[in-house]
């Protein structure tokens, strides 16, 4: 099926069945998957709020992460840590790189976007150029 995938994660529950169906995707289990992460300004200021060091922040999003790193165990994967508003900062990475298909969760981790559409998946479907799964 696809040999590179983009995978957009923020470890909610959209997110874990988002990576169940970047998985399945993979021609036989061959190929690659990019999973990102984006911090936001928000989410950035909150954790040096309330972390005691920059390891410990690192440590929690490692965490936030570890669901998909074990979901992926024996694909090939890489996970890369970004910065900047969710929704451009994942349009930028995938525009810039050349991806077969790009999958996220419809809602994130955010309460009030569980009435529509996540905005950060709204977004990313109108502004990559390569194909989108949007995994409810």
């Amino acid at each position: 099926m696809f040999q590179r995938i983009l995978l957009a994660t923020d470890g909610s529950e959209h997110s874990l069945r988002a990576t169940e169906k970047a998985k399945a995707l993979l021609k036989g289990g061959e190929g690659t998957v990019d999973v990102v992460y984006v911090v936001s300004g928000d989410t950035s200021k909150t954790e040096v709020l309330n972390s005691y060091s920059k390891i410990e922040i690192e440590k929690k999003r490692k965490d936030k992460l570890k669901n998909v790193e074990e979901a992926l165990a024996g694909f090939d994967y890489t996970i890369h840590i970004l910065h900047g508003e969710p929704g451009p900062t994942i349009v930028k990475f995938a525009n810039e790189r050349n991806y077969d298909c790009v999958v996220l969760g419809s809602r994130g981790l955010n309460r009030l976007q569980s009435l529509v559409l996540g905005s950060v998946s709204h977004k990313v479907a109108k502004r990559v150029t390569s194909p989108v799964l949007i995994v409810k």
